[in-house]
């Protein structure tokens, strides 16, 4: 069966003339030269571009129309677990299969929150009774409005840090300003994760590429286990994000150095990471990993109590009893706290909504990254009022709460009940917890946060990719955390303009024995054709690129002669086919400049061809008028139609001396020499094919 498109009725009148020897013909399948086959085109149906044909324009109508026919399709429990994502596990909730799992889940995360919360908070230079008033409030609030069933939140070490950094700067932290900074940072950051869950606006921070993170991290945990050596050496070191500061301070300190805090220290440690690995290694003891911080505060608490050092420094009291409520006084460092705050942001949009993610994937329930956005915005907002300072998802506990089976966020208010006993009835035991134990605990946690395993693969697999991990590490490292923050932010989205403005454009040749085109340095056995150029460009066309597409496009007449060609010998390049089925869009500024680049093929004497655009792309092209610019009969569904019929211009150029050829051909040989025997064997590939099994054969 043949097929001819409607669109090229003036290129069937030219191929009946040629198949007849130049007489009229009444055959409705244009026939190549020499040959009785027909030459098979799919139609490409043009779309309609009058006035009366385009649909009403609306802004966003198509997402609009999708949201309006969501919010009507809702339920009323639909609404409930949209406002409240609690709802949606607790009506669904198995009491004799959940409740014990979640009971022994909130348990182990409660015995290791505690302690790692007033680590955090020393590290964060802030008194330990506000890591535990920053893990109280916003857990429970959390548990209603998160979405993650068991992503347990609270301080984490990258957030003090980042706490610690933007608020030293401003106020000691003897000082009561600290703390209220601290409150007020809380506040702004909610607000901010709010905002960006209302608006969805979670997208923006997937411009930031993994590896920028992971050495931003990596970074950030090396100085993060600097700045708690001084609890192991027993002497103050200097106060610095930076890592070359910290080491002058420590060296220079070394005389001052004393051995009780350091054993303490060290053996403290070392029981951490042991149990940390045997904890991860075997799942029947799993329980020793969450037992850990709290084994080395008992540890060093009884030593404390029992032989009374004095080299090795306490905690001294804590305030004993629930945070009350209080609104923060005074909003003068509003705008200074802003960078920081939207960076704490981006680390819970990157973290912690990453984590909740992936354990709702592992758990089989589905999670609205921008929900959970909003449910820790609300946290933060709620634990300002509480006397909290910023709070996200944290890894490590998340990973324990998932491992102990945790289903529900019950698990997360049993662990929020826990902090508050601890607030209620423990805290007088706290003041004897030594000072090296909590930095062990810091250390320890940090530690896993170095990821050169990441290093190595992204060296393996990506040399652009591990040149981001390194130019972030290294700037984080030695001139602080926002600069080196902004330096692989920027280049992170340097190399992402660059990637669209420079997009991947491929030459394409055709696979022996079949009507596939492929790129040609991919597959070197493809073939292209004498006289015939085919380009494939794999990203969408706008402003920014189409400069470097048309250079490209210029090049590719010369370059693909060092490749293997089939067809009639000619001169040089006659037909450009562009494959635009990859472009997912194409603006006004490209449209514009492939009209400029067809004006300058034309009179060179190059004829355009079009394969394959979407339905925007081609709506785009027909409402510019190109389709009428460039002719109708040179848009085709198929790569193979388009080299077809610009094959069957070549053929009739050199088998028909006599008839009339078109200007654009008058360039071709006139010996009609061909480096195949027939035009079926360059349509169907069978000379290559038999020529590569009688290879095989051998």
């Amino acid at each position: 069966m043949s097929y001819a498109s409607l669109s090229v009725k003036d290129l069937n009148s030219l191929l009946s003339r040629s198949g007849s020897g130049g007489g009229g013909s009444s055959s409705s399948s244009p026939k190549t030269p020499g040959q009785n086959r027909p030459v098979k085109v799919i139609p490409l149906q043009h779309p309609d571009t009058s006035d009366h044909a385009r649909p009403p324009s609306i802004p966003f109508g198509e997402h609009f129309s999708r949201w309006t026919a969501k919010i009507k399709r809702m339920s009323l429990l639909d609404w409930f677990g949209t406002l409240l994502p609690c709802f949606r596990w607790i009506r669904t909730y198995r009491w004799n299969e959940y409740f014990k799992l979640d009971l022994m889940a909130g348990v182990t995360v409660g015995v290791m929150l505690v302690p790692q919360a007033m680590s955090y908070a020393k590290l964060a230079g802030l008194p330990p009774i506000y890591g535990l008033y920053s893990s109280f409030v916003p857990i429970f609030v959390y548990a209603v409005f998160g979405s993650s069933r068991q992503l347990a939140i609270g301080p984490v070490a990258l957030v003090s840090l980042l706490v610690s950094n933007a608020l030293g700067d401003i106020a000691d932290s003897s000082e009561e300003l600290h703390i209220e900074l601290a409150v007020l940072l809380a506040l702004l950051v909610g607000i901010l994760e709010c905002i960006m869950g209302l608006l969805r606006l979670g997208w923006l921070i997937r411009f930031i590429s993994h590896s920028v993170i992971s050495g931003f991290t990596s970074a950030s945990a090396i100085v993060i286990g600097l700045s708690q050596v001084k609890y192991f050496l027993g002497y103050s070191v200097a106060r610095s994000s930076k890592i070359v500061p910290l080491v002058e301070s420590i060296i220079a300190g070394a005389d001052k150095f004393q051995w009780p805090p350091f054993l303490m220290g060290s053996l403290i440690l070392v029981i951490l990471q042991v149990m940390k690995h045997v904890g991860k290694a075997k799942k029947e003891l799993q329980f020793l990993r969450a037992a850990a911080p709290l084994t080395g505060i008992v540890l060093g608490t009884t030593i404390a109590k029992v032989f009374h050092p004095p080299s090795i420094s306490l905690v001294g009291e804590i305030p004993q009893g629930l945070p009350t409520f209080s609104f923060p006084g005074s909003f003068d460092h509003a705008k200074t706290l802003l960078p920081t705050s939207a960076l704490i942001t981006g680390v819970a949009i990157l973290e912690s909504v990453g984590i909740a993610k992936a354990l709702a994937a592992k758990n089989r329930y589905e999670l609205d990254s921008n929900s959970e956005l909003f449910g820790l915005g609300v946290a933060n907002i709620l634990g300002s009022l509480f006397s909290a300072y910023p709070t996200t998802g944290s890894f490590s506990r998340s990973a324990v709460n998932n491992e102990s089976e945790a289903k529900t966020g019950l698990s997360g208010l049993i662990t929020g009940i826990i902090i508050g006993c601890s607030l209620l009835f423990l805290t007088p035991v706290f003041k004897y917890i030594p000072q090296c134990a909590l930095a062990a605990i810091v250390i320890s946690a940090v530690s896993g946060l170095v990821d050169y395993d990441e290093a190595i693969f992204l060296w393996r697999v990506d040399k652009r990719d591990f040149t981001l991990w390194t130019i972030t590490s290294t700037t984080t490292l030695f001139f602080g955390i926002e600069i080196g923050v902004l330096v692989g932010v920027g280049f992170s989205l340097a190399f992402v303009i660059h990637e669209s403005a420079n997009p991947h454009i491929a030459v394409l040749g055709r696979l022996p024995g079949t009507t596939v085109y492929r790129n040609i340095k991919q597959y070197p056995e493809a073939y292209t054709y004498n006289g015939i150029v085919i380009v494939r460009i794999d990203s969408p066309i706008y402003f920014a690129n189409i400069s470097y597409i048309k250079d490209r496009l210029r090049e590719y007449e010369v370059a693909v002669d060092k490749y293997t060609t089939r067809g009639p010998e000619v001169e040089r390049i006659s037909f450009v086919i562009i494959e635009m089925s990859p472009v997912t869009h194409i603006d006004s500024s490209a449209v514009e400049a492939l009209k400029e680049l067809y004006q300058e093929y034309k009179a060179r004497e190059i004829q355009l061809a079009i394969s394959n655009p979407n339905k925007d792309v081609h709506m785009t092209i027909a409402r510019s008028g190109m389709v009428e610019l460039v002719g109708k009969e040179w848009y085709f569904v198929r790569v193979h139609d388009a080299v077809q019929v610009c094959l069957t211009y070549v053929q009739s150029s050199n088998n028909s001396e006599d008839q009339k050829k078109p200007s654009f051909l008058r360039r071709f040989g006139s010996d009609g020499s061909s480096k195949n025997s027939s035009y079926s064997d360059l349509q169907s590939g069978n000379t290559l094919l038999k020529e590569a099994l009688l290879s095989g054969e051998k």
